[in-house]
């Protein structure tokens, strides 16, 4: 009987390690591809959402100001 579990302790044993392997490959392959894919975008010179939201943010403003003087042009036309 004490075989017996001296088997199943050491199967165990082994289920583990290997579970504890295959998550640390997986966290490896994780940080690869990640980095990987910062890299192919950092190439690709991506603006970042806050630099994309700052020059919308001019856009619009920019926009606002030509109708505002639009405006105040066809009054001055019309007076």
């Amino acid at each position: 009987m004490q075989t017996r579990n001296k088997v199943f302790d050491d199967i165990s044993q082994l289920m583990t390690n290997a579970m504890g392997v295959a998550q640390g490959a997986k966290d490896e392959a994780e940080t690869a591809m990640k980095g990987l894919i910062d890299r192919w975008l950092a190439d690709r010179n991506f603006v970042t959402r806050e630099e994309f939201d700052a020059v919308r943010a001019m856009a619009q403003k920019a926009r606002e100001e030509n109708e505002a003087l639009k405006a105040r042009i066809e009054a001055l036309e019309k007076g």
